[in-house]
């Protein structure tokens, strides 16, 4: 049979309309596709919630892809190694409490393990504005990313979802939208972002998983965002705090979602 170029194209534009059109109602919403993302995504979609991912770059995995330096491996402690094996990448022991893993292959399993327990993934599309209804977060305003690159004044549409999660690490910005435009009091020390201190891999990876937790009713940060948010330290090409920050907050997510 011949090939035909538009029937090519009716079938991508019929297929991604239709995917598009099932992520416009969401039970959660996440913004930035790195590992906390995904592990949240792959948790909460294998508990048989309607999940959705909304990544700004062409690629998923933010910042686990480049490993340490565009050295393709990473590091990750006993505790994290284990969602790595979950999803079927080979992790190997080095000594202590130290695991490597491809960088490759995990952002590829974890991203395979997302989509495979139900969660939709869409890639070069950004976040720029957030709903927000008596107070709460209440879902997203979203834009293809080449529109806010290009500074082109196009409309954006809108997806509604009970819960959103922050995953968008170094940069945080939804919680940056929401603090400019509302103006509204997060619940941090301040009542505002904090900000990212320097580097300091042991500390990090204990506050990722403190700091994972609801900021605004609604608006949950996981992952650097975390961090970010509350004021603690990064942790460079360390990867178990971002993994079991993806854990932490599907499970408080799940739990609320059940009403427990």
């Amino acid at each position: 049979m011949a090939l035909d170029e538009v029937k090519i194209t009716q079938a991508i534009v019929e297929r991604f309309t239709e995917k598009l059109k099932s992520a416009l109602d969401l039970d959660v919403a996440i913004v930035g596709a790195g590992p906390a993302g995904l592990t949240a995504a792959y948790k909460l979609a294998r508990e048989g919630f309607k999940v959705a991912i909304f990544e700004r770059k062409l690629s998923i995995g933010g910042g686990m892809w480049g490993g340490g330096m565009m050295f393709n491996e990473v590091v990750i402690q006993e505790e994290g190694a284990r969602i790595l094996q979950e999803v079927g990448v080979t992790v190997t022991h080095w000594r202590e409490n130290y695991y490597t893993a491809d960088s490759v292959e995990a952002v590829c399993a974890l991203g395979y393990a997302a989509r495979k327990a139900g969660a939709l993934i869409f890639n070069l599309i950004s976040v720029e504005d957030v709903m927000v209804r008596e107070d709460r977060v209440a879902g997203l305003v979203i834009n293809w990313t080449a529109v806010e690159m290009g500074g082109l004044h196009v409309d954006p549409l809108a997806v509604r979802s009970k819960y959103v999660i922050e995953s968008t690490g170094h940069e945080l910005s939804v919680l940056h939208v929401l603090q400019r435009k509302m103006g509204v009091k997060l619940m941090t020390p301040s009542g505002k972002i904090e900000g990212e201190r320097s580097l300091w891999a042991e500390v990090a990876e204990t506050t990722t998983l403190e700091n994972t937790r609801e900021v605004y009713p609604g608006l949950f940060v996981a992952g650097m965002a975390a961090n970010a948010t509350f004021g603690s330290f990064r942790m460079g090409p360390i990867f178990g705090g971002m993994l079991l920050s993806g854990e932490k907050v599907a499970r408080e997510i799940a739990a609320r979602l059940r009403g427990n």
